[in-house]
């Protein structure tokens, strides 16, 4: 087994994090330890204090309205729930747009309404060859009775970017709430709130913003917080004296003691890629693009999905080589490379599905990160197309001994 271990899978979450985010996870843990809203004491209002330094950085990062309307979840799937569910009244029934290029975090919830005959859910073709969705479609999918148009801004199999301002505008003109997706698109690319007015944007914070596992946020576009279900009720720190959930921002969505100590190595990772700037981080990701598209495009039996070239698209790339199962592609990139990738269908049925690749095992996964060198996506690309050099001229071999046998 090789002694360098090479992680290539920062779709599923960022590794390594920056040292500042350990650092002040244990600062918080060993000098602070207090719930915010819990006390009057110190202690308990530093971390108030640190939660709110959270919140401004989102709200920066992102160009949101107000750092009060981004509210804090375990995970972007917390916050797409609470995103999509909030907006459908079980008595009133609807309709409901999304594509098939989205991952399960958008199809589940939908699909788990539509079984109870909550809504009715339109699922807007991708273009196979790119992974886009064109806008038109969603345009025309849209009816009188349309809650939401839900989207994956990057796609987790594909890579590829969906063109969100064109999507925005036309969830505007028609006054229908857009949910996004941004788990593989938030730390990657920019996104400005405001500039797309965006309605609501539901991200992970454990992967490109590069803060640990169960933390997350979703954005709450400013008047839209009144059209919004809560979906919990509890404790919140304020206004105790009532049995009733406040109404008023965050708290109306933040019931229950926070996960302070992940949200507090959030606000480190989110630091860093503050000081780094989106844009330099972006060009980084297109450079890995680049020389991996370059390093595999023309090896004989091997493919990937996606756009051919950066436009249009974020580090994950989707591959196959012919004759080898996504899965045992993997296994020989991790025993004979020490590269570690991830395989299968990716909680992304429908976009299997549209690649031809969900009854065949899906597909074997590179996703990049900051930490990630060209030389180290080179080093991939090289792994790569030997194994498929080596497959296909395996699979030659075999086919002229088996004609010898006839």
């Amino acid at each position: 087994m090789p002694v360098r271990r090479l992680y290539m899978d920062n779709a599923a979450t960022s590794f390594p994090k920056p040292a500042t985010v350990l650092d002040a996870m244990v600062h918080f843990a060993t000098g602070c330890g207090a719930s915010a809203g819990r006390g009057g004491y110190a202690e308990a209002v530093e971390c108030g204090r640190l939660l709110s330094e959270v919140r401004q950085r989102l709200c920066s990062l992102f160009n949101g309205a107000d750092p009060r309307n981004f509210i804090f979840t375990l995970n972007c799937t917390d916050g797409l729930n609470l995103a999509i569910k909030g907006l459908v009244d079980p008595a009133g029934k609807g309709h409901a747009i999304c594509s098939c290029i989205d991952h399960n975090s958008i199809l589940r919830p939908l699909g788990t309404m539509e079984d109870r005959g909550w809504l009715a859910v339109t699922r807007v073709r991708v273009d196979p060859r790119d992974g886009l969705v064109d806008p038109a479609e969603i345009e025309r999918a849209i009816r009188p009775d349309t809650r939401l148009i839900a989207i994956t801004h990057a796609s987790n199999v594909t890579g590829s970017l969906q063109p969100l301002a064109a999507m925005a505008r036309i969830a505007r003109e028609h006054d229908v709430p857009l949910v996004v997706d941004a788990a593989q698109s938030a730390g990657h690319v920019e996104i400005d709130l405001r500039a797309l007015d965006i309605d609501l944007l539901a991200a992970p914070g454990h992967k490109a913003l590069l803060g640990p596992l169960g933390t997350g946020f979703l954005y709450i576009r400013p008047g839209l917080e009144k059209r919004l279900r809560p979906l919990k009720e509890g404790g919140t720190g304020s206004m105790s004296d009532l049995d009733r959930q406040p109404d008023f921002m965050p708290d109306r969505f933040e019931p229950g003691s926070h996960n302070a100590i992940g949200l507090i190595g959030l606000g480190a990772g989110l630091a860093w890629v503050i000081d780094r700037t989106i844009a330099q981080l972006a060009e980084h990701e297109r450079n890995l693009e680049r020389t991996f598209i370059d390093g595999i495009g023309d090896v004989e039996g091997l493919h990937y999905y996606g756009p051919a070239g950066v436009r249009d698209r974020v580090g994950v790339f989707s591959v196959r080589v012919d004759g080898l199962p996504p899965g045992e592609l993997s296994e020989t990139l991790e025993r004979e490379y020490g590269i570690l990738t991830r395989s299968g269908i990716h909680c992304a049925p429908l976009a299997h599905r549209a690649i031809g690749t969900a009854d065949t095992g899906g597909t074997t996964r590179f996703s990049f990160g900051p930490f990630l060198s060209v030389q180290d996506v080179q080093y991939a690309a090289d792994a790569l197309a030997d194994v498929a050099l080596r497959r296909v001229k395996g699979t030659a071999k075999a086919a002229v001994n088996l004609g010898r046998g006839n």
